[in-house]
């Protein structure tokens, strides 16, 4: 049989002696030597052995001692007056650094296709009525800007889709429920109507006799009722972007819903009347002017509304690139309806003041696109609204809340 080793014949010479004190020492406890009685323990051992072998002295001893005040270090930290930690503030960020909600994929071309719509529509009101007070030259402006804009709506439009023909599948189906769908047949009922009317003013330049003298004879009566077809027409199509963009999961547009489709309804007329004060002289303006004020007193109240009335939702409409385009649109608008009032007798200051009110319209448009742009991509303008309509469930309900403050550590 093998002898033992010295540490073996130390371990023995340590129990027997243990046994020889008549066993008065308290037995060791199973926490081993991160208590008290563990550490003196181990010190007795060290001193039994006569540490005379380097790892005992690393082992039996060292680290007892020290994983003990390592312990009551802790402990210490824990009960006496050290700082107090706190759960750290949360911040909003989301899985893997993406946002909580995926952005909308459009671009300027979408911005400009809801300026071009509203000018479209304001166009063929300011048309419709010089045609029913007799104003020629508005008549004849507000056809030719209709068809010019929607024109310029179908380009960004199909741009925006890729192909042509997606537009024509939308078609094949008439959904009340989608404002994309009810979109496509307002375009398809309003785009052919603005086209006969703008084509109709040519009768002018016709020959009188031969067919072509029949067609100028004809086309006229078949204007004015295009005409009438496309003013009626034009407020939906004014305000069906609106309710196209509110129907989105993007906060400060969904939350806007009310106020969207006044705006754009406001801007369109706006736009209208400045092109009208552009392109007539200031006898036959009347009608603009009149617009001018009307849009103007649309737009200003639904833009004041979606700034103060949407909480934290208000600030991507306030700051940044948005809020200098609707502060900068809001002074052109008042600006234009001043020089239209107070200008009625010159044409330049009728020329300057239609010039303002178009200028108003796209950053008015602008500006509401990339406040919307700039909600959906902070995780912080959908995560804060849905806590407090959670607390407000909760407070009708009587429910405790789980968004007391953190308790410390």
């Amino acid at each position: 049989m093998t002898p033992p080793g010295p540490v073996g014949d130390r371990f023995r010479r340590f129990r027997e002696r243990l046994a020889a004190e008549g066993g008065d020492q308290p037995q060791v406890s199973d926490e081993g030597p991160h208590t008290a009685t563990g550490a003196a323990l181990a010190g007795r051992a060290e001193a039994t052995s006569g540490g005379d072998h380097p790892n005992d002295r690393g082992t039996a001893g060292g680290n007892g001692v020290a994983s003990s005040r390592r312990s009551a270090g802790r402990r210490g930290r824990r009960r006496g007056g050290g700082e107090e930690l706190r759960v750290p503030e949360a911040e909003f960020t989301s899985y893997y650094g993406r946002p909580v909600l995926k952005g909308p994929v459009w671009k300027w071309d979408i911005a400009a296709y809801l300026f071009t719509g509203g000018l479209a529509a304001g166009s063929s009101l300011l048309a419709a009525g010089g045609q029913l007070t007799g104003r020629p030259a508005l008549r004849r402006a507000g056809r030719v800007t209709a068809l010019a804009a929607v024109s310029a709506s179908a380009v960004f439009l199909v741009k925006d889709l890729g192909r042509p023909a997606r537009f024509h599948h939308m078609l094949r189906v008439a959904k009340l429920t989608s404002p994309m769908s009810v979109g496509t047949w307002i375009l398809t009922a309003y785009g052919p109507a603005a086209g006969v009317a703008a084509i109709a003013e040519a009768a002018g330049v016709l020959p009188r006799h031969g067919l072509l003298g029949l067609a100028g004879r004809a086309l006229p009566p078949i204007g004015h009722a295009a005409g009438l077809i496309a003013a009626g027409t034009a407020p939906a199509l004014a305000t069906y972007t609106g309710v196209l963009l509110a129907d989105t999961a993007v906060p400060s547009w969904h939350e806007a819903y009310p106020e969207l489709p006044v705006i754009f309804a406001g801007s369109a007329l706006a736009s209208g009347a400045g092109v009208g004060l552009l392109a007539a002289p200031p006898a036959q303006a009347g009608p603009a002017r009149r617009m001018a004020v009307a849009g103007a007193a649309l737009e200003l109240y639904g833009a004041h509304r979606v700034e103060t009335r949407l909480g934290l939702l208000s600030e991507p409409y306030r700051l940044g690139r948005p809020g200098g385009m609707l502060r900068a649109g809001r002074l052109l608008t008042v600006g234009g309806v001043a020089g239209a009032l107070l200008g009625r007798r010159s044409r330049v200051v009728g020329a300057l003041s239609g010039t303002a009110l178009l200028a108003a319209s796209v950053l008015t448009r602008f500006g509401i696109f990339y406040g919307g742009v700039a909600s959906a991509r902070d995780p912080r303008y959908t995560v804060v609204p849905q806590r407090e309509r959670v607390d407000a469930r909760r407070t009708g309900m009587d429910l405790p809340s789980d968004r007391a403050v953190p308790p410390t550590v």
